[in-house]
Parts: structure tokens; sequence; C-alpha cells
């Protein structure tokens, strides 16, 4: 602060022809020494004296105050002094509770808020993947503030605490025990230290003793920076150590003058002498309190051969806060005073006056740098990062890893060499400090009861379900068209399944069919070779004829179920279906009244089969049938069967179905083949007995019998089954009931004619030869 007000009076461009003086005060960190001095300040008393014997030609009136050093201290100050209006410009105070300007009015500072030092050390810890660290404070408003800022953007960063402690440096052992054994028993591997350099040395030598090492530390400015605290070092815990420092600085003729300086050609400045003895372990007068070996100082002591960081210039970033903070009133009282070539000495000065001036001040200092306040009276936030590295002598290099500037986009804040960082115990992978790990893709988070939000299981995504990213917290459902792949992080398109040719179901199924039309066919040409004998001829050929041709469609109508289900193959495979059953049936039918009405004719006088004749019967068989067409035209012109694709019978698979459309119109298609089945069959139950040697009402009933119980046990079995097996059991049912009718209809008479020809006489048909055989 010397410095800098002697090189302002020395200047002919700033505050030309204006003295500043001051006055210096060490309060030893003392709040209640620094309220007594703010107090004093704002009553006026006369504390302030030139830096030379011309005494000032006004009376003293404090106009700013440079200081306080720590932020408790600059707290008091600047409540006690905040109604006054004089400014307060602390060049080391970071609590962010001192940016509020409702309690603190005339509080500046030229070092960056704790706002933005511990957001920037949640984002430092948030890129290095460190999601469950433990965290240690000072038990002031520094440590306080600092860590409940952290705490507030860790949570947002998804970062947690496992511990929170406090402690000063003054407590009493047990506490600092207390806090070793946190440290000991937990599982986090990262420690964030929002400490002051002393509170630090004292945790270090306990640290020490219980050989607590290969921890990362995470430091705030008030340590990592500090040389004096690495030569403390001596068991290398803090090793690695990673943080964030103010921005190095130089300010030019600054060393110079501090070694240029000498207590005894600076009268006035007492705290020279005391500095000056601290230094060198001197007395300048000697008592006879002082230690016999303590030597008398000369005044005339080297101190460029000094060991200290004050002579080093270490300390110069806290230095060039100092001296910007000097400045900032300077300039503040230069644009009052209107100074150009000489200034204004007839205004009347006021600190309030000088505290509004301030706020709106930008300049930049010798070295470049812009030196401005916001509207809390904070400057620039700007932060270099800083990484311990040990030397093979033992000695830590303090070096540079990265930069952090709040003043840029959120994306572009934190810049960072990773590839140079070095870590605890001299490692150079990154340390992991999880309390769990990553979730992989396939997974999502489940959090475990009681414990943070960082602490949780992976559970698998159900069927159907993924998760893409890492850490995912939830699963997404995949498109009803797609299903889960077995690691669960890729939705895949489901498998299309039908009744296929290609498969071994449909093949067995085509293979009855084409089998079936062949038997039928078969069949045909035997009854059209022995078209003429008496067994073919009796049983009313024509019909025979019709019934062969009906089953051979419904045989080939069954293949019409089979392959992938399109817009015509699902209309067509019902109608066809009900419609040659029908037709079928009603052969069948008519066959069996034939056999009922020649019954009826043999017994004398009866001439009802002038009334059943070959017209009748064909006309019979088409109204019959035709009444199946009017239902499936009705069918398929109110609501026609489509393909549907069924994403419910089976959860990975799209089953290619055939949806019925007017469910009505299936059952009635149904239900109409069902009322002729059940008539057919009480007719021919009830001409099973009529005396004749060759009865076909007997395998009439039987092949109804057949046809009945197939659909009847068809109806629950199609209901019930999923899928693809549902055609299959409706093709079934088509194939075992139109064997039944073919097998139990002609079977008996094909036997006849190709193997007891002798049997194929109309006096047997008549049962007037041998006994009856069938």
């Amino acid at each position: 602060m010397i410095f800098a007000v002697e090189e302002i009076n020395n200047s002919t461009e700033l505050l030309p022809g204006i003295s500043l003086g001051y006055k210096m005060y060490d309060t030893c960190g003392s709040v209640a020494r620094s309220v007594a001095v703010t107090l004093a300040l704002a009553n006026g008393n006369e504390i302030i004296s030139a830096p030379s014997e011309v005494p000032c030609t006004r009376p003293a009136q404090v106009q700013a105050v440079i200081g306080e050093t720590s932020s408790s201290t600059c707290m008091a100050v600047a409540t006690v002094i905040g109604p006054f209006y004089i400014p307060v410009i602390s060049h080391y105070a970071t609590c962010a509770c001192l940016s509020d300007k409702t309690k603190y009015p005339s509080f500046l500072r030229t070092i960056p808020s704790d706002y933005y030092q511990s957001r920037a050390l949640a984002q430092l810890i948030k890129h290095f993947g460190w999601t469950w660290v433990g965290a240690i404070r000072s038990n002031n408003d520094y440590g306080n503030n600092g860590i409940a800022i952290f705490t507030e953007t860790a949570q947002q960063l998804g970062i947690c605490l496992e511990y929170s402690v406090s402690f000063f440096r003054t407590d009493p052992p047990n506490k600092i025990q207390k806090i070793i054994e946190t440290i000991k028993y937990s599982s986090s591997r990262v420690i964030v230290a929002f400490l002051a350099h002393l509170d630090l040395d004292v945790l270090m030598s306990k640290l020490s003793q219980h050989n607590l090492t290969g921890y990362q530390w995470v430091g705030s400015e008030a340590w990592i920076f500090d040389s004096q605290t690495a030569e403390m070092d001596k068991y290398h815990i803090l090793d690695g150590a990673i943080g964030l420092s103010i921005p190095k600085a130089h300010v030019s003729g600054m060393r110079e003058f501090i070694l240029d300086v000498k207590p005894i050609n600076s009268s006035g400045n007492d705290i020279l002498i005391v500095f000056w003895e601290a230094l060198f372990n001197c007395k300048f007068k000697q008592s006879n309190s002082s230690e016999e070996n303590q030597r008398k100082c000369t005044g005339h002591e080297d101190l460029s051969g000094l060991q200290n960081g004050f002579i080093h210039m270490s300390l110069m970033s806290i230095f060039n806060n100092v001296y910007k903070g000097v400045y900032a009133v300077a300039h503040a009282l230069h644009n009052i005073l209107g100074c150009n070539k000489t200034c204004n000495h007839k205004i009347q000065i006021g600190p309030s006056m000088i505290l509004q001036q301030v706020k709106k001040i930008y300049f930049k200092t010798k070295e470049g740098d812009e030196v401005y306040f916001n509207e809390n009276g904070d400057p620039p936030p700007k932060y270099e990062i800083i990484n311990w590295q040990p030397t093979e002598n033992g000695i830590v290099d303090f070096v540079t890893v990265g930069l952090y500037d709040a003043s840029l986009p959120a994306d572009k804040q934190l810049s960072l060499q990773d590839e140079s960082l070095s870590w605890a115990q001299n490692s150079k992978q990154v340390p992991v400090s999880v309390c769990s790990e990553k979730c992989p893709p396939g997974t999502r988070k489940v959090l475990q009861k009681g414990k943070p939000v960082c602490c949780y299981d992976c559970i698998r995504c159900a069927e159907g379900e993924i998760s893409n990213i890492t850490d995912s917290i939830t699963c997404v459902k995949c498109p009803p068209e797609f299903w889960s792949n077995e690691r669960r992080d890729v939705c895949v398109k489901k498998e299309a399944e039908f009744l296929s040719y290609e498969e071994m179901m449909g093949a067995l199924l085509t293979a009855a069919s084409l089998f079936g039309t062949c038997m039928t066919a078969v069949v045909a040409f035997i009854f059209f070779r022995y078209r003429k004998t008496p067994i073919v001829r009796a049983n009313n050929s024509e019909l025979s004829f019709l019934l062969l041709f009906s089953l051979t469609l419904c045989f080939l109508c069954s293949l019409t179920f089979i392959g992938r289900p399109s817009e015509w193959s699902c209309m067509l495979r019902h109608t066809a279906f009900g419609i040659t059953f029908v037709l079928c049936i009603s052969c069948v039918l008519g066959k069996t009244m034939v056999v009922l009405m020649a019954f009826r004719a043999s017994l004398p006088g009866s001439n009802v089969m002038k009334w059943f004749g070959p017209t009748q019967q064909r006309l019979s068989v088409l109204v019959f049938t035709l009444i199946q067409v009017i239902i499936c035209i009705l069918w398929l012109t109110i609501s026609p069967p489509f393909p549907f694709k069924n994403f419910k019978v089976i959860k990975d698979k799209i089953i290619l179905e055939c949806a019925l459309g007017s469910t009505l119109g299936f059952w009635a298609v149904l239900g109409y083949i069902g009322v002729l089945a059940t008539f057919c069959f009480i007719l021919a139950f009830l001409a099973r007995k009529l005396p004749d040697n060759f009865n076909e009402a007997k395998f009439i009933t039987f092949s109804m019998l057949i046809f009945c119980a197939v659909w009847i046990t068809f109806i629950p079995a199609y209901v019930s089954s999923p899928g693809k097996f549902s055609v299959a059991v409706e093709i079934f049912a088509i194939l075992a009931s139109s064997f039944g009718l073919l097998i139990c209809n002609f079977i008996p008479k094909c036997y006849i004619i190709l193997l007891r020809p002798e049997k194929n006489t109309k006096k047997n048909m008549m049962g007037k030869g041998s006994p009856k055989t069938f």
C-alpha cells in the first residue's frame, strides 16, 4: 500500500498536486480490534498522517479503508462503517455474503467472491467425474458460506457430499480427532478443503500422525498457493492437490521498492519497525525482557538474502489486489476533483462521493490489468487452476494447469490441460471417487433407501424397454413395432410371425391339404370310371360328384390361410371356407334327404319322390349355398376382414393375422354351417336303420358326427391359441372335417368298387342276395 501511495504521489498524471496520506493498523485478525479502529475512523479522530513531515493542509478525514484481510473482520468493519458510506475495499475477503449490498452498502473488493470460487470448485469436481466427496471447512464466515454455495452448486451438478465438517484452529483436540476418524472411515477419496491456511496447518499435523495419505485434495485459494503450507507437508499428504488461485500478477518496481525499504529512513511508519524485527529476528531497542541471544537490529540488514515469500514475491497476487484498491480510490478522487493538469482544490470531498465514484471507475493498471466493479462491488471472477506437483528434491512446484473465467459462456468457463496433471501419490491416473459405479446402457438407476442420490443400484431395463446412455434414470419403452435387444440398449425391429409355407408346421398342413385334394381327385376319377355301376348310380351320382368337387374346394381353401396376410387373402380365406363348406354340407344334406325320401317312396301309395327329384335336389343345394353367399357379401360389404398387426399376443414379435372385421359376420358364417350340419346329422341319424344292404345314411351319420365334433372343439381351441397357432387350428379343423366327409362317404364305396366288385350289383344293393355286410 505504501508503494502504491508513493507511486501516485509521485505521478504527474494521476491527482497532480494532490498527496495522499495513510495510516496503517494491525488488527491481528481480531474482530474486536477491527471494530474499535473502524469506530475511530468513523468518528473522525486524527488517525491519518502524511507520509512525510509536512502536515496536512486540512483536517484529517478518512475517505476510504483498504482492508480487511479476512471475511469475518471485513463483515464487522463493513457493518460499522456502512452507515457512513465510507468505501471499504478488501484485497482478500472472499465471502459471498459480503456481496449483499443491503447489509454492506459500502463494501467493495479486488478479489473475486467465493460465490464464483465455490461454483468453480464444483465444476472442477464434475469435470473429473467425482460424484462422492467429503468437505472440510473453516468454522467461520469464509468456510461456512463457501461450502454452503459449493453444496448448492454440487447438488445441481449431481455431486453428493458424504460428509461436511467444520473446525477452527483453536478447537480442542477431540474435535479434530473426530474429523480424522470421519476421513478415515469414509469411502470418498476426494476432500474439498475450504480452509484458511492456518487451519489447514493445524489439520495437517494431525493427518501426518495418522498417515492419512492417498486422498485427492481440492483446495480453495486461501491455501492452494501457500508455500508455507507446502513446506510443512513433510509426509506428502497434499501431493497432487488441485485448486483455485488468484491469477499470477506482476507489478513492476514493487520488488525493488521492498528491497530498498529501510526502517531508519521511514519515520512515522512504526509498522515497518515491527516488520523488520520479525524478518531478521532482532530488536531495535533492547529491553530487560528480551532474550539474551536476540541481536540488535541495525536497519541496514540485506533483504535480498532472505528466503521469504514476501521478499521473493510469491504473494504478488495479493500485493496486486492491494495495489488495485489504492489506485481505485485515487482514480475516484481524480474524477471528483476534475483533475487534468491540475485539480480543483475547492471541491469539498465526502466519503459518499468517493463511494459512488469508485463503483463507476474503469481503468487499466500500468501492467494492463482491467479494474472495475460490478453492481455487487466484485471484480471480474477469474482464477488459475493450480496443481501441486512434487519435484525430485522434495519441493512442491505450483503448476498452473488451467483457467476459470466466469465471464465467459458456461461451456467455455473451465479450461484444463488434463495431460499435465499429477494426482495423489504422484499418480498419472485420475482418481475415482463415486458412491456407486456408473450404470451402463441397458440399465437404470434406482436410489438406495436412506442414502444420497449418488448412491444407487443399477437395475436392468424390463423387456421392451431400453436405456442407451450411461447413468440413465429411466428406461424408454420401445415403439410398438420394435423390441429391446438382449443388452436392453437398442430397440430392434420385431420379427413378423405368421404361418408360412417355409416352416415345418406350414409345410405339413400344406402337404395335408394337397394330399386331401389328390385323394379327392382319385376318388372322383374312380367314381367317374365306374359311374355306370350300381353302387355309384344307386346313391345319386350327380350329388356325389358335386360333393367331391366341394370337398376339393374345402381342401384347397385351407391354403389361403397359409402365408403373409394381405387384404385380398383375408377376405378370401373366410368367405371361401364358408361357401365351400356350405356347398359340401348341402350336398350331404341332399343325399340324406334322398335316402329318407327313397324309403318313403317304397311304401304303398306314396308318391313323395316326385316332389324331391333331381331338379329339387339341385335347387335345394343352390338355395342353401346362396344363403351363405348372401351372408358373406353382407360381411364383406359392411366390415370385411383385414390384415392386422397384433402386438399383444407375443411381446417380442408382431403377429400378422387377419382381423375379423365384423365378428357378427364371422359367427353368422360359422353358425349357418353349424345349423346345416346339425340338421343333416339329425336326418342321417333318423335314417341310419332303414332297411337296405348299403344304407348310406349310416356313413353320413358318422361323417357328420366327426364334422360336428371337430368344429365344437375348434371354438375353444381357436380362441385360446396364440398367434399363428390359431390359424393352424382353423386349418386343422377344415382338413379334419374334410377328411371325415371324404373317408366316411366315399372310401367304403371305393372299397367295394375296387376290391369287392362281386358286391357291386343291383341285386346286392336291394338286399336280395348274400347277407348284409354293411
